[in-house]
Order: C-alpha cells, then sequence, then structure tokens
C-alpha cells in the first residue's frame, strides 16, 4: 500500500446522475474519515470547465476543464442522459489521450457509452445501465456486454448506474486498504448488502413481475433471451412441459394477456430503446426485434405507443430517459 493518496477526476458531462456521482464521492469522503488520514483526492472537471447540470437539474461548478492528468490518476466519466449528445469530438480524444497514459478509467452509469465510443473497452467486458443495454450491445459488437453491477477488467471500469458506484467504490477501497476499512465505509452509508461484480443489476423475474411462478418465470427468460428470432408459444409451452392451452391460462391469469401479446410488448420495448438510443436504420430496428416485414413492425408500433417507428426516430433529439 502506498501512503501517497489516490487521486481521483470526475469529469461530469451534461445531464450527469446525480446519484451516480454522488455515490461514489462519499464513499472517498467516508473512507478519508473512517481511516483518519486522506487517503483519497478528488477533483470535478467538466469539457469547457464551465457549470454543468445533473440530470436532477442542479447545477455543479467543477474545479477546471479536462487537462494533462498524471498517470497515477484515476478518471471515472459520469454520464446519464442522453450520453449520445454529450460524447463530443473533445471528450474523445481527451479519453484517448489520456488512456495512452496507462492511467484507470471508469464510466459511472452510462459512461461506459463513452469509453466504448473511444475505442477504451474493445475486448474487455463491461456493463451500463439496463435500459441503455439494447442499444450499446448493437453499437459496440467487439465489448463484452454484461448485465452486472459493476466490472473492473483491467485498467477499465464501468458501473450499470444508480447505487451500483457505492459497490465499485468499496470494491476498490477493500483492494486498496483492506475490507474491514471498505466495511466501515459501508456501515457509515447504511449499505448492509455489498454486491459484487457477480450480482446482475435488475430485479430477477419473479420479482420485476410480481409473481412467483417457475414455469412462467422460465417462459418470459426464454422471450427476453429470444427477441430477435421469436420463438412460437406452443414451443416454449413444450420446452418448460406444458400444454399451449395451459401457457395461456397461466399468462391470463397472472398477467392478464396472451403469451403472445406479451412476447410483442417486449420486442416492441426492445425497437423502442434502439430507435431512441441508436442511429440503426428503421428496417433494421424491425429485423434485431424478430420483425421480418418493416409494415407489420409500423402497425405493431403504433398500436402500442400511438406513432410510427419513423416519426419516433424523428424525436431523437430527446432520448429515452435513463
Amino acid at each position: 500500500m502506498s501512503d501517497k493518496p489516490v487521486h481521483y477526476v470526475f469529469a461530469l458531462l451534461n445531464n450527469f446522475s446525480l446519484l451516480s456521482f454522488a455515490s461514489a464521492v462519499e464513499c472517498l469522503r467516508i473512507a478519508n474519515r473512517m481511516s483518519g488520514k486522506p487517503l483519497y483526492t478528488w477533483e470535478v472537471q467538466s469539457e469547457t470547465g464551465e457549470q454543468v447540470k445533473c440530470s436532477a437539474g442542479s447545477v455543479f461548478a467543477p474545479d477546471s476543464k479536462f487537462g494533462e492528468l498524471s498517470r497515477d490518476d484515476t478518471v471515472l466519466v459520469c454520464a446519464g442522459l442522453d450520453v449520445q449528445g454529450a460524447t463530443t469530438k473533445a471528450l474523445l480524444n481527451w479519453v484517448r489521450r489520456e488512456a495512452r497514459k496507462g492511467l484507470r478509467i471508469g464510466g459511472l452509469c452510462t459512461g461506459a457509452h463513452v469509453l466504448a465510443k473511444a475505442g477504451l473497452l474493445d475486448g474487455k467486458r463491461a456493463t451500463i445501465h439496463w435500459e441503455n443495454h439494447d442499444g450499446f450491445a448493437e453499437e459496440f459488437e467487439e465489448v463484452t456486454l454484461t448485465k452486472s453491477v459493476f466490472v473492473v477488467d483491467g485498467g477499465r471500469m464501468t458501473t450499470a448506474g444508480g447505487t451500483s458506484s457505492i459497490d465499485l467504490m468499496l470494491k476498490l477501497i477493500a483492494d486498496g486498504h483492506g475490507e474491514e476499512l471498505a466495511n466501515s465505509v459501508a456501515d457509515q452509508l447504511i449499505y448492509s448488502s455489498i454486491r459484487t461484480d457477480q450480482d446482475t443489476q435488475r430485479l430477477s423475474v419473479p420479482t420485476r413481475i410480481g409473481v412467483r411462478h417457475p414455469k412462467l418465470s422460465q417462459v418470459i427468460h426464454m422471450m427476453e433471451k429470444n427477441i430477435e428470432e421469436p420463438i412460437s408459444p406452443a414451443i416454449l409451452a413444450k420446452d418448460v412441459g406444458m400444454s399451449t392451452r395451459q401457457l395461456e391460462r397461466l399468462f391470463r391469469r397472472y398477467l392478464n394477456r396472451s403469451p403472445k401479446r406479451y412476447y410483442m410488448e417486449l420486442r416492441l420495448q426492445k425497437a423502442r430503446n434502439l430507435l431512441m438510443q441508436t442511429d440503426m436504420s428503421v428496417i433494421n430496428v424491425a429485423l434485431a426485434c424478430g420483425f421480418s416485414s418493416p409494415s407489420h413492425f409500423s402497425k405493431c408500433y403504433r398500436a402500442q405507443y400511438g406513432t410510427t417507428p419513423y416519426r419516433e426516430r424523428g424525436t431523437q433529439g430527446t432520448r429515452l430517459p435513463v
């Protein structure tokens, strides 16, 4: 262990997630307090050095603009809403330049998009907020995307957003100064269930739908895994050992819709994510979500969302909220 404080640089992007940023900083502050010495120092930077607004509307004044850093520094890119629009050429150039020095670089919440766009996650494992998962997977095929709460792969770190910053920082504190200090920080935060990189970010299917029926959960899991090439209800039913009629009754009883309707809603939700978060053509979005006919896709999309995919794509200035 080095006696020299570890220095963190928080790079704030417009509309960054306040929770992700604050959670990370608080872990460092509490670690210093509990240890009785400055184990960590930090500063806040933005592209221009001017004020940055978080997604909650509060404005933050950074310490400086993006500049030259020491190779011992750790950069954490803090992003949130419309990370695509906030990922500028100047930001990418800065991140790439600092990465060449050997700095550890991480992305909080949707910050993984910036790292991937800069090519810093090629061939590496990473994670991002589940709502951005579909768009990220389509755009960055060279990145092994997981659904973990956080991922550390070499000198690259990514989190899923929200309180996952706490889990990442607790791991870094434990790695640098021991489990006892990390646990003390968690206690101060009233954070009683520390997650690891093996934990997934979303609730399990039974918890999410409010139904604890093993076969129903199994079918829904299969649906979520097979969006591009949908499986027929008859095959789904057979795979879990029941008849198609039994499966229909199960969905009607617990979800008040048919298996076909539920599957369609899953596919259309993914389609909406791709339309709002990527530059994929409408036809490619349709194919990625199991629609072989653009006209059928458009008809189903309008029935679900009250607008066509083409018009939805026209509103991309307002990205999906995270």
